[in-house]
């Protein structure tokens, strides 16, 4: 009876939380919004019919689709019945989908209908025996092409007459809840195993240093499987008592209406979409003071572009948000305080999590300025790589884990993101980091987004190229960007070609892919 008495799982704090708020809404999507009582006994529901379908605790269950208040019931529920939640990015198909299924063992997959094709396609490739939609229909009439699988419909299951008290099962806070997939850039994904413990804490960290308020009426944007979203934004605010209106795609025309419309006034977007949002007609400063917190991350943000952002919403308070999914994400932020002085920094790492910079070979702590892998240690990390031992260790060497990322300090102990050590660009035997390329880039007026990625050549190793999109209206000129280049870099730095498209290619939660551009251009070379 102690551990119930002490025990502190997501299921827990969401209960209190309903408690707390009780009819208070917390939840709207499309025509439907959720109290946080409606949307507690709707949690119950379905976790009370997942235990019915035979899925017992430790069962993986997959959720393939777009955002949708189904998709956060389904999260929750999973967490009240003590089963292991598997987000699947919904634009991977066949292959893609197959691994993440075969190599999580799912034993159920729930699926948005528009997807159904896709489902098709690998079922006979799976062994999972239990499939089902996320929503059918919407809230009136709740009717769909489901077949035999119509009993297992999420928002069915949530909207209807059934068990709606908590599960009466033994949960621990150490118990494994999500396994998250990493995007896979150079090998197979690999899935962090995150316990209830390790989102609690970060989910602590993110209300305080985020400064994620009762009062907050946030835009959730970005896909629900992307831990950002989840974890370090909407989870938070449902834990704290704030209100969520959720979207299913980010596209900036509805982001600017909703942000007007609802004077929602926190948003959180990596830089990709702040940038597609401030080239819109529709980002007219005057309609939007009203969003208090612009929160950014998933990949560094260009200082012009953080520069522009202060100028045009000098009232609001901009967060640099940094991590990765194997920290839940959060591992460092930059407040609106410490802007002003260091607009390209990531901060300092939140109570929560200890980060040092070390060699990447030999270990040893590397001095202010110097350049060096991020190591942390945290209860927000993941507890390991599923059935992957050989990757977990790799991570873990030395008691810390190892992020991937290249930074430094400064004196005052200011974090500073370089780059991911496999984007930086070695021309001519010289570490060449692409952010610092792309910062002098996008000085330039005709720019509106660029990137910068190393490609293969017999002289240089890798030639610098930088990819670029011009504003409307503005012809290509390599000629013109390199010489400013050249003025504002020092020669090494300087890109060898300018490669023109009309839109960098970037995944479904807005992060560029650089690999997609490496892979095209080196074949094109």
């Amino acid at each position: 009876m102690i551990a119930r008495a002490t025990r502190n799982t997501i299921g827990d704090a969401f209960g209190r939380a309903a408690v707390k708020y009780n009819n208070k809404t917390a939840l709207q999507y499309g025509n439907r919004s959720w109290t946080f009582r409606q949307l507690d006994l709707a949690v119950n529901k379905v976790a009370n019919h997942l235990v019915a379908l035979g899925l017992e605790k430790g069962d993986r269950v997959a959720a393939y689709g777009k955002n949708s208040d189904a998709y956060l019931i389904l999260w929750l529920a999973c967490c009240r019945a003590g089963l292991i939640h598997v987000p699947v990015n919904f634009a991977l198909v066949k292959g893609e989908l197959v691994y993440i299924l075969n190599q999580s063992g799912a034993k159920a997959l729930f699926a948005d209908l528009t997807l159904k094709n896709h489902v098709d396609e690998v079922y006979q490739e799976t062994g999972i025996d239990i499939h089902g939609s996320l929503h059918s229909g919407d809230s009136e009439q709740l009717i769909a092409d489901t077949g035999s699988n119509k009993q297992l419909d999420i928002l069915t299951l949530a909207m209807g007459e059934g068990d709606s008290s908590e599960p009466d099962l033994e949960l621990s806070d150490t118990d494994v809840v999500q396994i998250l997939y990493t995007s896979g850039t150079t090998s197979d994904p690999k899935g962090a195993m995150h316990t209830h413990r390790s989102f609690i804490n970060e989910y602590a960290s993110c209300i305080n240093c985020l400064d994620i308020d009762t009062s907050d009426r946030s835009l959730a944007a970005l896909p629900l499987y992307h831990s950002a979203q989840m974890h370090a934004f909407t989870m938070p605010a449902l834990l704290n008592g704030g209100f969520t209106y959720l979207i299913d795609t980010p596209l900036p025309n509805s982001i600017l209406h909703l942000l007007k419309e609802h004077k929602l006034n926190a948003f959180f977007a990596p830089p990709t979409v702040w940038i597609a949002l401030l080239r819109h007609d529709d980002f007219v400063d005057a309609e939007l003071q009203h969003l208090e917190k612009i929160y950014y991350g998933a990949s560094i943000m260009p200082e012009p572009i953080v520069h522009e952002l202060g100028v045009r919403l000098p009232e609001s308070g901009l967060y640099n948000c940094y991590g990765q999914s194997e920290i839940a994400p959060l591992a460092t932020v930059l407040r609106p305080e410490e802007h002003a002085d260091r607009p390209s920094s990531a901060g300092k790492a939140v109570p929560t999590v200890h980060t040092r910079i070390v060699d990447p070979v030999t270990g040893d702590e590397c001095q202010p300025g110097e350049h060096g892998e991020l190591v942390h240690q945290s209860p927000h990390l993941l507890v390991g790589y599923w059935d992957k031992p050989t990757e977990t260790e790799d991570a873990f060497a030395g008691g810390w884990f190892h992020s991937g990322d290249l930074g430094y300090q400064d004196e005052e102990g200011f974090i500073y993101i370089v780059d991911r050590i496999k984007d930086v660009v070695n021309t001519g035997g010289v570490l060449v980091a692409s952010r610092d390329v792309e910062e002098a880039l996008y000085t330039h007026p005709a720019i509106a987004e660029v990137a910068v990625i190393g490609l293969p050549d017999d002289k240089w190793i890798e030639a610098i190229t930088a990819v670029v999109v011009l504003k409307p209206d503005q012809s290509p000129d390599e000629e013109a960007l390199i010489h400013h280049a050249k003025e504002n870099l020092a020669a090494f730095k300087v890109p060898k070609h300018i490669r023109f498209v009309d839109q960098l290619p970037k995944n479904t939660a807005g992060k560029l892919l650089k690999r997609n551009l490496r892979e095209t251009f080196a074949q094109s070379a």
